[in-house]
């Protein structure tokens, strides 16, 4: 199905070495965040980025790491808790219609999970009210196969009609 969510089952897939060589999260987040920014990773799993985003933002920073199963959630919490990054990681239930986000955030990240929103439109809405006015938005999908570049551009274009700005990259 084209809107099925990773399963919690296969959530150590999302976060191992591999990838975090193939997909180094510094590297990909650096450029976006300061000290002191408010980050919202929405679908953020096992919370691969969510914890990099953390170190990012720093100790006056907060992340809001969100994901519609509560099963992506827990493994997150076990793997920051008793750390210094447990206060600075807010851990949020999402619903299959609503993001359950209304703090304003500097900086959101979709990463690989777009495709499987199932009303594009009603996300992209939801997006921009939290987003602050300077506020920047990384949207990254999977390409060829899994989402075909004629599709992302529909994304794209979906997300700038309600209100996100696109920037090349």
């Amino acid at each position: 199905e084209r809107n099925r969510v990773c399963p919690v089952e296969l959530a150590n897939s999302l976060d191992n070495k591999v990838r975090r060589w193939i997909q180094n999260p510094q590297k990909i987040l650096a450029p976006y965040l300061k000290e002191g920014m408010t980050a919202l990773d929405i679908g953020c799993g096992p919370g691969f980025f969510s914890i990099e985003l953390a170190k990012l933002v720093g100790e006056a920073g907060k992340v809001i790491a969100a994901d519609l199963q509560q099963g992506m959630l827990q493994k997150l919490q076990d793997k920051i808790k008793g750390s210094t990054l447990e206060g600075r990681i807010k851990l949020v239930k999402c619903e299959k219609d609503t993001i359950n986000v209304s703090e304003a955030v500097d900086f959101i990240l979709t990463f690989y999970m777009v495709h499987e929103v199932p009303d594009k439109n009603i996300f992209f809405k939801q997006l921009y009210g939290v987003l602050k006015d300077q506020g920047q938005y990384l949207l990254v999908e999977p390409k060829r196969f899994h989402v075909p570049q004629k599709e992302f551009h529909s994304t794209v274009a979906l997300a700038e009609s309600n209100g996100l700005e696109s920037f090349p990259g």
